[in-house]
């Protein structure tokens, strides 16, 4: 049976032909219940969604106008229970949303993301419900609550603090309308950037236009030509894991311009899809909304909830890292121009950013007699799958079975059950989606479908995904990956652990649930498993003769390790200091072209180098609140991963059991229920610190004064 047929037959105004909305049926089955994603139509969305938010309101009233004096258990526990239904079909509309994208889904999602917004804020600025909330949070009685139920306590009453409860009435009327209008932008702006992903291919016409290209590049090409069905030898589509291989190895210089330029322009080509005025708008909203809450800039509103606590303490961090990146950027930019010369290149020639990944791939074969298309014939997605599991099973006692009684949302899902190896106890489920395809958005991610907690004594194990978008192998063959596109896959696996690992009471605290600059940690030091002997000689295995890596070629990729971190660390940083300095120019009316061209050259931004996501494409900061001022977190996280791993390599090497359960004890399990600076000195013995970073990517210290960056509480709530 086709799982998604159902969405396929759905239009617009057809009558469901079921008695009731399978979609605000509570979730049944084995495993804990699981979504029914075989029985969704899209026409179910809307009225599942309005049906679901009216109940919560009618829950959320009844907790408002309990008579009974504010407890803990009636106020805070119950808002716990309330809006269970709500949860179940926002979960199944996100994954619509986000994979199965279609003309009549994006209709919808315009419609409802102000009505949303609306409906969050009727809870929020409910003022009977936040005087109950205060009520607990100000008691004396606070202090026999456990430890779990504090932290609870005050995540709850810092969320609505956050959101306006004590704002006046006017000024909530004007938040919510601020908010609804910035639901409406955010998912036109990420339809923008789908439109420009789906909509543009680069159509390679002749067999010379595939110069430079490996077989298996070639068959990638050649089947998204199919399932275009564009009648050519290959097609490179708009997206990261298509564009990036192309540049790197296509010998067609005016192609890699072309590919470069449709895939940084997305969102910035004018017309209909153009996302610059949007963006104009979100800055000004979001700067009124700041100031509406007593904050100077929507950056100290973002930063205050975080570890970093001030905008000025993450840019900090970043000037830190920012200058030895640069400074590496030169050394490399001045080796490809020796070696293009060197190839007989003309005397004027000049590396353009559709020239870098090309040259620095000759310059790291010619270095270190390391070529990533060798590489890559042993890093099979399946096998690498099967790294991951084998890690998991090392470091958190688990195993993954495959699973066929569950329905999925397309054919190329796939299921598994996760259980503890010891005593075969299930922990939840994992799904993976890891294929490219029309209408799901680009990039890779990890969603909860539903957190792990136990409140009432009854267990409720979580439901996890890792969501990619990789080039289907062609007619079955394995699907080949790169080194970074692999090191992705143990990065998104390392969310879903944190996940799997959740051990608390109460949903809101389980799992991921985090603050921005921290939620990235787990996933940053799960990438550190992948290198190791244990993974790559038992499962980075040749695709045709199935012989395990080479220590010698394991060797080179050490030997490279730092090699290009110039261009990494500084495309990357570029992202996060626009994004940054965009929200720190408070009510300023900002151009998001000219913004961003005078800023990286006031930072002195290498002209080779574009912005990892230039800001017209910059989902993570303008398709919601996510990571808006927050994509500095991916820096922050990132020096607490490569500190913590030093506490394996201090011990007794990766696979250290001691370690480890530290690592579960401390950081995995815990989910938001301790202070997150508490959290990482009780796993480290010490605040972090920034040394291992900046020996990680080749970066020579200032001085011998490692800064590490200021940890401080308390944290809430991630937004």
């Amino acid at each position: 049976m086709n799982p998604t047929s159902s969405l396929a037959q759905a239009a617009p105004g057809t009558t469901i032909p079921t008695p009731a909305n399978p979609l605000l049926a509570p979730w049944a089955g084995p495993y804990g219940g699981f979504p029914a994603f075989d029985k969704v139509q899209v026409n179910q969305f809307k009225p599942a969604l309005e049906a679901a938010m009216a109940e919560n309101l009618k829950e959320i009233q009844t907790i408002a106008s309990n008579p009974q004096p504010a407890t803990f258990e009636n106020t805070i526990a119950a808002l716990e229970r309330a809006g269970n239904t709500l949860e179940q079909v926002q979960t199944v509309y996100g994954i619509w949303s986000g994979s199965l994208s279609s003309p009549e889904m994006q209709a919808i999602q315009r419609e409802m993301a102000p009505r949303m917004a609306a409906f969050g804020d009727q809870i929020t600025q409910n003022t009977a419900l936040f005087k109950r909330i205060e009520t607990v949070y100000n008691s004396p009685d606070k202090q026999k609550l456990t430890p779990e139920q504090q932290r609870l306590t005050y995540v709850r009453y810092n969320a609505f603090v956050r959101a306006g409860a004590k704002l006046d009435a006017t000024a909530k009327k004007r938040l919510s309308a601020i908010n609804q209008q910035l639901a409406g932008l955010f998912t036109k702006f990420s339809q923008n950037v789908l439109a420009d992903e789906t909509d543009s291919v680069l159509v390679l016409k002749t067999p010379a236009d595939l110069g430079g290209l490996s077989a298996g590049l070639r068959d990638d090409a050649a089947s998204a030509a199919t399932t275009r069905k564009i009648t050519a030898p290959g097609v490179i589509t708009n997206t990261r894991s298509s564009v990036e291989p192309f540049l790197t190895y296509s010998d067609q210089r005016k192609l890699r311009e072309k590919a470069w330029r449709m895939f940084y322009n997305r969102g910035d080509n004018g017309g209909a899809h153009d996302n610059n005025a949007l963006i104009t708008e979100i800055l000004q909203l979001r700067a009124e909304r700041a100031k509406l809450l007593g904050y100077k800039t929507h950056a100290h509103l973002r930063l205050d909830n975080t570890m970093a606590k001030t905008p000025e303490a993450a840019m900090q961090l970043m000037e830190q890292v920012w200058a030895p990146a640069v400074a590496r950027v030169k050394e490399e930019v001045a080796d490809m121009q020796a070696l293009a010369k060197k190839e007989g290149a003309p005397a004027d020639f000049k590396i353009e950013p559709w020239d870098y990944r090309y040259y620095a791939e000759k310059v790291r074969k010619a270095r270190y007699d390391l070529d990533q298309n060798e590489v890559q014939q042993y890093l099979q997605l399946d096998k690498m799958r099967e790294g991951m599991f084998w890690v998991a099973g090392e470091l958190f006692n688990f195993t993954f079975v495959p699973v066929t009684d569950v329905p999925v949302y397309h054919p190329d899902v796939k299921v598994w059950e996760v259980k503890d190896k010891t005593s075969g106890k299930h922990v939840g489920l994992w799904y993976f989606d890891p294929y490219a395809r029309p209408g799901k958005r680009s990039g890779a991610w990890m969603n909860a479908y539903r957190n792990q907690e136990r409140m009432g004594g009854k267990e409720v194990t979580t439901i996890v995904s890792n969501n990619s978008n990789f080039v289907k192998g062609k007619d079955g063959a394995p699907t080949l990956i790169s080194w970074t596109d692999a090191t992705t896959l143990f990065h998104e696996f390392g969310h879903a652990l944190h996940g799997l690992s959740s051990n608390v009471t109460y949903p809101t605290l389980s799992g991921t649930s985090v603050v921005r600059d921290y939620v990235e940690f787990p996933s940053q030091v799960l990438e550190n498993w992948l290198p190791t002997p244990q993974v790559l000689q038992r499962f980075a295995l040749h695709y045709q003769t199935g012989k395990p890596i080479p220590q010698a070629l394991v060797d080179r990729i050490e030997k490279a390790s730092t090699f290009n971190q110039g261009f990494e660390t500084t495309e990357f940083l570029a992202s996060a200091l626009i994004d940054m300095k965009l929200h720190l120019a408070g009510d300023q009316k900002i151009d998001a072209d000219q913004f961003e061209r005078e800023t990286l050259a006031q930072l002195g931004m290498p002209r080779e180098i574009v912005m990892r996501h230039r800001t017209p494409q910059f989902s993570h900061v303008f398709s919601s609140d996510g990571y808006s001022a927050g994509y500095y977190s991916y820096l922050w996280s990132v020096v607490l991963a490569s500190d913590a791993y030093g506490a394996f390599t201090e011990a007794g090497g990766p696979y250290d059991k001691a370690v480890g359960q530290r690592l579960t004890k401390y950081i995995f399990s815990v989910g938001n229920t301790v202070d997150p600076a508490d959290a990482y000195r009780s796993f480290r013995g010490r605040d972090p610190k920034i040394d291992a970073l900046m020996r990680e990517r080749g970066f020579p210290m200032a001085g011998s004064k490692a800064a590490k960056p200021p940890v401080k509480k308390p944290a809430g709530k991630k937004s």
